[in-house]
């Protein structure tokens, strides 16, 4: 059982032109920059920077999306290095099979639907909880969730999920030019909160810039919450200082989640060798610079203490301090308009992670069936949508908000490793994109991503490997047997048995050789 056996560059290129399993290559530059700043441009700049600067870094939250977003930019260099060279779906997933094997491909793609899944379902009960603040502040009572046999319906997340996936199942383009319209609205209501929020920015309310670590209130009753890293160190469970950047920066990079999303498109992507690069890299510039401008003028316009004294802070929380609900009324909106492209993007992904997983037989290969008049994954879309809307309106899935940043981590470490395993290998190969310093900054991706993993929460770990052991036991009991690869390995084993000229497989590659 050779677990570790990889998949050839090639095969997964063939692979993508198998017909009924196909996507049709549609998307420009242009799409695929506001397909990343449209998933991007959500929850992370509405609320989770709000959060972010009341609990854990103050003022010095700028600091913590600048070091979230050094982070993501060496990852997605290797993204796009790897989605130049193979350019289907499935993102970390296929890059991962055909540089470290099949069992740590599994792995990856298991943590991909985990953040993609998780994402979706989290974000689309926002958006009902949000759509029913709009309508309070527009003087309509409509409550987020009714009462369905004793057990509460999020409807707005059912109403939201339908309406994308119909978008999705109907073509990628169409789905796209929708997103493109919502997305350019959020970017001005963005602007407004930049613009609006700095006149009323009071210096006095960036000191201290990085706040004293203190310990947290209930003491070592948050065990469970603090930083891993913390943890492990035997810290006390504290906020703040230089520690609470760090955990404000693993916390925050929630934020970029969009562009590894985006690489899962590159099957669909006119011209991937040109455009999945500037497409990559424009989306991550514009957002990076709108989130450090955005954090500046929130820390600015209250201070972070006052943040702290609410649960769930968000953007809204600001202006409603200085006295401007007309401000707040409009940010909610956007906030609206926002995560309603988020769940169509991460909707999108899943839906490729799954298909090109599904391609390869480790999960069931009726699933990567695509329709003949549009080229989309119809059948495996509509049961992602209906699965993300049932545990978004039936579930208290906001309490796994993390496990979207630790799949994201762990995805980004394996893309970061698997272009040094890459180059060694395919020497020959030679991608529209390579990263600059490859002997380094990989190395220093890697670390910096795993670094963030551990300051996340301990809770979060527990629930990570808890996932990962669910997912080898669907390895081992289905994947492992229904492999493509391990049919092709079997039949060249069969061969060598019974023939006086055979084949068998060529170590660890999709190929074969002579006996």
């Amino acid at each position: 059982m050779n677990i570790f056996r990889t998949k050839s560059i090639e095969q997964s290129i063939a692979d993508a032109d198998e017909p009924g399993r196909k996507l049709k290559r549609s998307l420009s530059t242009w799409d695929l920059m506001i397909m990343g700043v449209a998933v991007a441009v959500g929850a992370g700049i509405f609320s989770v920077g709000a959060k972010a600067a009341a609990n854990f870094a103050g003022p010095a939250v700028t600091i913590s999306f600048a070091i979230a977003a050094v982070t993501c930019a060496l990852a997605i260099m290797c993204y796009a290095e790897f989605a130049t060279a193979i350019p289907v779906a499935g993102s970390a997933y296929v890059f991962t099979y055909a540089t470290m094997g099949e069992v740590l491909a599994w792995i990856i793609g298991w943590n991909l639907i985990l953040e993609l899944f998780t994402a979706a379902a989290v974000i689309a009960k926002y958006w009902g909880i949000y759509l029913s603040t709009v309508f309070g502040l527009m003087g309509v009572d409509m409550p987020p969730s009714i009462k369905v046999g004793g057990v509460d319906l999020y409807w707005g997340a059912f109403l939201i999920v339908a309406i994308f996936t119909v978008l999705l199942v109907l073509g990628t383009k169409l789905s796209a030019r929708v997103g493109n319209v919502f997305t350019l609205i959020k970017i001005a209501v963005v602007l407004f909160v930049i613009v609006v929020g700095f006149s009323y920015v009071k210096f006095s309310n960036y000191t201290p810039f990085v706040p004293a670590s203190e310990p947290t209130d209930s003491g070592a009753a948050d065990v469970m919450k603090q930083s891993f890293f913390g943890f492990l160190t035997g810290a006390a469970p504290a906020q703040y200082g230089t520690l609470g950047v760090f955990a404000g920066a693993a916390l925050v990079f929630f934020a970029f989640i969009g562009f590894d999303v985006v690489a899962t498109s590159a099957e669909e992507v006119k011209n991937p060798q040109k455009t999945l690069p500037r497409g990559i890299f424009g989306g991550l510039a514009v957002v990076t610079l709108l989130y450090i401008l955005v954090s500046l003028a929130l820390t600015g316009m209250v201070s972070y203490t006052q943040l702290a004294e609410v649960k769930n802070p968000t953007l809204t929380t600001a202006f409603e301090a200085v006295g401007n609900t007309d401000a707040a009324k409009i940010i909610a909106f956007g906030s609206l308009v926002g995560l309603t492209t988020v769940i169509m993007v991460l909707l999108m992904g899943l839906s490729r992670v799954v298909l090109a997983m599904s391609r390869d037989g480790l999960l069931p290969r009726s699933l990567s069936k695509t329709s003949e008049k549009r080229s989309t994954p119809a059948r495996l879309q509509i049961i992602c949508g209906a699965a993300v809307a049932l545990v978004a309106g039936l579930t208290n899935v906001d309490l796994l908000e993390e496990m979207i940043n630790i799949g994201t981590l762990s995805a980004f470490v394996m893309v970061s490793l698997g272009i040094l395993v890459l180059r060694k290998k395919r020497p020959d190969l030679k991608p529209a994109f390579r990263v600059p310093f490859g002997k380094v900054l990989p190395w220093v991706s890697a670390v910096l991503c795993l670094y963030l993993m551990t300051n996340l929460a301990v809770e979060t770990w527990i629930f990570f490997a808890i996932w990962l052991v669910i997912g080898m036991v669907i390895y081992f009991s289905y994947g492992q047997r229904h492999s493509r690869l391990n049919e092709k390995f079997a039949s060249a084993r069969a061969s060598v048995n019974g023939a006086p000229e055979v084949r068998r497989a060529d170590g660890d590659e999709d190929s074969y050789t002579k006996v």
